[in-house]
């Protein structure tokens, strides 16, 4: 199993009040020149909120949210001293609550 770790932040906040989008781009730029695998994603209406364990997460989480989610703990606990009104935590998968960390339960339109 691997540990996952994430931030939660509803959609309105994360994608158009905040520059995330920069953010990322620049992490994967310096990843590439670094020759480093990418460890971190950006899940839509993260799956993983659905198994039990995460009830009360869910249940605070600002609708529609989004995750970005990460197997580097460092990134997540920069980006939450970047960013606020944001949740952080972290989860391990595959397991038989979270088969897969990165699924999304948004509908592609």
């Amino acid at each position: 199993m691997q540990t996952y770790y994430y931030i939660l932040a509803s959609q309105q906040f994360l994608l158009h009040e905040e520059p995330i989008q920069e953010v990322l781009k620049e992490r994967t730029r310096h990843y590439h020149e670094q020759e480093k695998q990418i460890d971190f994603w950006l899940v839509k209406q993260p799956a993983f909120l659905e198994a039990p364990q995460f009830a009360q997460v869910k249940a605070k989480a600002p609708k529609p949210y989004v995750a970005i989610i990460s197997t580097n703990s460092q990134f997540i606990t920069w980006l939450k001293l970047r960013l606020e009104y944001v949740i952080t935590g972290e989860f391990e998968a595959p397991s038989a609550t979270i088969p897969d960390a990165l699924a999304s339960l948004a509908t592609v339109s």
